[in-house]
């Protein structure tokens, strides 16, 4: 479960900074203010523009940066007082991830799992299963920095998920991927539900959102406009499609009261 209560991140600007976005304050919140909860077994979207503060929010959740305020409970864990222990039961996948380029699939996932203390005998059966489902073995022993952005892709799911944490954040895992790598994606969200995972994700991909989504937020400017479960969402739009009902919500500005 992932608990989010005034969640805020407040960035300092230089001058030039402030100059490229047109700013007259010398801080910028990028998080004003959020919160919500995402529920285990249940699928949760973050959606929002481009500069909305979806990727900063996900990376307060998976440590990567400290709240300026406000806090947010992973597997009953404080990401400010505690974070190395929410770093042991969550999974992050991104695709701004780096891997090491000279290392193989193979190595990259042992490195991983030693990290995490996984046992031998669930590693083997992990590694098995996922490099089976992603269709991996035929590149398993090739160095990363000769695989195609979809390979790498794969490789970062298993990362992500080898030491089977409680909750797993997704950050736009299928943008830019072919068709088959971002079913592969999807259908490993699904498994992630229904072996009871907390799972969060950001997509700009409406049709994901129908396919997976229980529960959801839309924040824009850092601002929460919208939480509440997918069926709520559906039986009030006022617009024909889930994009138009996004846009709709964006360009009020208004948060809409929630369920």
């Amino acid at each position: 479960m992932i608990e989010i209560t005034n969640l805020t991140k407040e960035f300092q600007l230089s001058k030039k900074q402030k100059n490229e976005l047109g700013q007259t304050e010398s801080s910028i919140k990028a998080v004003d203010n959020i919160s919500f909860s995402c529920q285990a077994g249940r699928v949760f979207s973050l959606l929002g523009p481009n500069g909305a503060g979806k990727t900063t929010t996900l990376r307060m959740i998976s440590t990567l940066i400290r709240p300026s305020s406000g806090d947010a409970i992973v597997a009953g864990h404080s990401v400010s007082t505690h974070p190395k222990e929410v770093r042991k039961n969550i999974g992050f996948l991104t695709g701004s991830t780096k891997l090491y380029e000279r290392l193989t699939p193979n190595e990259i996932i042992q490195y991983f799992a030693d990290l995490y203390d996984v046992a031998p005998k669930d590693f083997k059966e992990r590694k098995e299963k996922y490099f089976e489902m992603l269709d991996m073995n035929d590149f398993a022993h090739k160095r990363l920095g000769k695989l195609s952005t979809g390979m790498k892709q794969k490789v970062s799911i298993v990362r992500t998920i080898i030491h089977n944490p409680p909750v797993v954040v997704f950050d736009e895992p299928t943008s830019g991927l072919d068709v088959i790598t971002a079913e592969n994606i999807i259908q490993l969200i699904k498994d992630c539900k229904e072996e009871g995972k907390t799972v969060i994700f950001s997509t700009h991909i409406m049709t994901e959102v129908d396919l997976l989504c229980d529960d959801l937020a839309i924040i824009n400017k850092g601002k929460l406009l919208y939480s509440g479960t997918m069926n709520d969402f559906r039986n009030n739009m006022t617009e024909n499609s889930l994009t138009g009902e996004f846009i709709k919500i964006v360009k009020s500005g208004t948060a809409l009261p929630t369920s």
